[in-house]
């Protein structure tokens, strides 16, 4: 998960500081220093007039363009007069684009990665028809109102075609959403509370919210494992534990949680005919024995236009989600500790513990994109802090002065590294409840 983050991170960091790069030396500001990582040194070379570097702390990077008061708070040049090179000599509009130029190398580097997995893997859904037993559901699902195999048919009263439909953001995050579902042949409404993105955001909610009920099949069988033992083998279909229907996986999972270390009869269906079996479910309410899901999805495929019409809506759904989840901070309908995430966290919740690269990419799209509005954000250690000083110098024509620059420079950069204390504290938090 680490190496995965790490990775991520820095392909990330290393497309940003170029854009901030590749703006400045467009208009022929001198660029002292480009690294990825930060201090100390791990090598460095210099390429016309410019000192590439990898630092050991691979959490950011940085781009030291002369004449800018930046996080390295170098004020060795307010002593004199501007020379044409620097930053602080060049015009307002000139600035504003270098400043705008990681942000939009982040936001091109979204659409890019969400476009071309449209492209090589398309989309892939389960269609409600696949879905017909209905949804199983955790304790928050349970708690709204809904029930294991109701059966979701509308979303605000729109009628869905595939399971992925259901986690609607807008629906989420949106006050005055509901469900609308089928259960035992009668039509209901399932209104959705404005607090349901903090429950969801809560790490203690393991289980998805609400998935597909499945039949399954047996799939690979563990050496030394009660099923192996009892001669249980793949492809076999699980019928009854001591009389107990368990056709749905979920219901299999509970009712071997109830039989922990016991000895329990099982009846099962091996092509057509039907065994019995004795057998002692593990300490911890195991057979030992992966489950064949029988549920079938499906995969709609893309020209590259359509590819690039859907990443860019893709990679922008994924801004209006994090406005939206702001929004509810602010509205206090999100606890902050829940939907702040560190690098801990974030290695945790976007990637698997099992390296899968259409998985690190998709990760990587939802992370640049995340970085795009992060640094927008109007905080004077970030871009965004250096957006609105230029605006407004553009608007007034009055620039401020180097010196309030320098005091919001130390004012933006004291509260990034408390809020980056405290989300480390988070995920250290988090990982003992």
């Amino acid at each position: 998960m680490a190496a995965q983050l790490l990775l991520s991170l820095s392909i990330l960091v290393a497309l940003h500081e170029f854009g901030h790069l590749i703006t400045a030396k467009l208009f022929k500001m001198r660029v002292e220093k480009y690294y990825i990582g930060f201090p100390p040194k791990v090598f460095s070379f210099m390429w016309k007039g410019t000192e590439y570097g990898w630092g050991a702390i691979p959490l950011g990077g940085f781009v030291k363009i002369s004449g800018m008061i930046d996080e390295s708070m170098d004020k060795s040049m307010l002593n004199r007069e501007p020379e044409p090179w620097e930053f602080r000599s060049k015009p307002a509009w000139q600035r504003l684009i270098v400043m705008l130029g990681g942000i939009i190398m982040n936001v091109i580097t979204g659409i890019v990665i969400f476009s071309i997995i449209f492209i090589v893997v398309g989309e892939k859904y389960i269609p409600m028809s696949s879905a017909k037993y209905g949804i199983v559901t955790n304790e928050v699902a349970k708690s709204i109102g809904l029930k294991d195999f109701d059966k979701i048919t509308a979303v605000n009263g729109k009628p869905i075609d595939s399971f992925e439909d259901i986690y609607q953001p807008d629906a989420l995050l949106n006050n005055g959403s509901y469900y609308t579902i089928e259960r035992e042949g009668k039509e209901m409404k399932i209104e959705l509370p404005s607090d349901l993105a903090d429950k969801l955001s809560d790490r203690s909610e393991q289980k998805a919210f609400i998935a597909p009920a499945i039949t399954f099949k047996v799939g690979k069988i563990q050496p030394g494992m009660p099923a192996a033992s009892a001669d249980i083998r793949e492809g076999d279909s699980l019928l009854t534990i001591n009389g107990n229907s368990v056709a749905f996986f979920h219901v299999l999972q509970a009712e071997l949680l109830k039989v922990a270390g016991k000895k329990v009869k099982i009846t099962l269906d091996r092509s057509g005919q039907t065994l019995e079996k004795e057998v002692t479910i593990t300490s911890d309410g195991k057979l030992g024995f992966q489950q064949n899901p029988m549920l079938a999805t499906s995969t709609i495929t893309y020209d590259i236009p359509t590819a690039f019409n859907k990443g860019t809506q893709q990679a922008f759904d994924i801004v209006w989600l994090n406005i939206a989840g702001f929004g509810k901070m602010f509205k206090g309908e999100l606890n902050p500790a829940n939907a702040v995430q560190g690098p801990i966290g974030m290695a945790q919740s976007l990637f698997g513990a099992v390296w899968n690269w259409e998985n690190f990419w998709r990760m990587t799209g939802v992370l640049s994109m995340a970085l795009a509005f992060m640094n927008l954000l109007p905080i004077p250690a970030l871009d965004g802090g250096h957006v609105v000083f230029l605006l407004y110098e553009m608007i007034t024509r009055r620039k401020p002065s180097d010196k309030f620059l320098e005091r919001a420079q130390m004012v933006g950069m004291v509260l990034l590294l408390s809020l980056i204390v405290l989300t480390f504290f988070n995920d250290i938090v988090k990982l003992f409840r």
